[in-house]
């Protein structure tokens, strides 16, 4: 049954009237236009409609949208900005870390997320936080570049 749901995106508020168990992430894409995430799978494996969530990094795909209510969602697009892109932005840039780029926003978000908690992975640990993010046009060395770029970026 349809109810209003309040919900924070990228430091707005929104108010909507749609149905709590709807996906977040068809939310997100269908009601308040963001193209960041994407729908890949939709059963949470691929990691394409990755958000963050108080932080954390979150399959929007499953999530239903009243899970969020009270909460801070941050999509791509409220990361940075293309004047001030997020560091994890521009390695990405820099390390030429997609082709396609359909995987590129789970991979985005889960770094963020990942340098937000350990700021200093090791090698491990970013392979770890990366597992479950699909990529099928076989740019994990440019990916893994990217998240080494980023982490060196904040090093210093």
């Amino acid at each position: 049954m349809p109810r209003d749901v309040a919900l924070e995106v990228n430091g707005q508020r929104h108010r909507l009237h749609l149905d709590p168990s709807a996906p977040l992430l068809l939310v997100l894409r269908n009601d308040l236009t963001l193209n960041g995430p994407k729908y890949g799978c939709g059963l949470g494996e691929c990691g394409a409609c990755t958000v963050l969530l108080d932080g954390k990094a979150v399959r929007s795909c499953v999530l239903p949208v009243s899970r969020a209510e009270g909460r801070r969602v941050t999509t791509l697009e409220g990361l940075g900005t293309i004047e001030a892109p997020h560091p994890v932005q521009s390695a990405f840039i820099a390390e030429q870390g997609a082709q396609c780029g359909y995987c590129l926003n789970g991979m985005i978000m889960t770094v963020a997320a990942l340098l937000d908690r350990n700021p200093r992975p090791t090698e491990a640990q970013i392979r770890e936080a990366l597992a479950y993010n699909l990529c099928r046009c076989g740019t994990h060395m440019e990916i893994l570049a990217a998240v080494r770029c980023a982490v060196a970026e904040r090093a210093t």
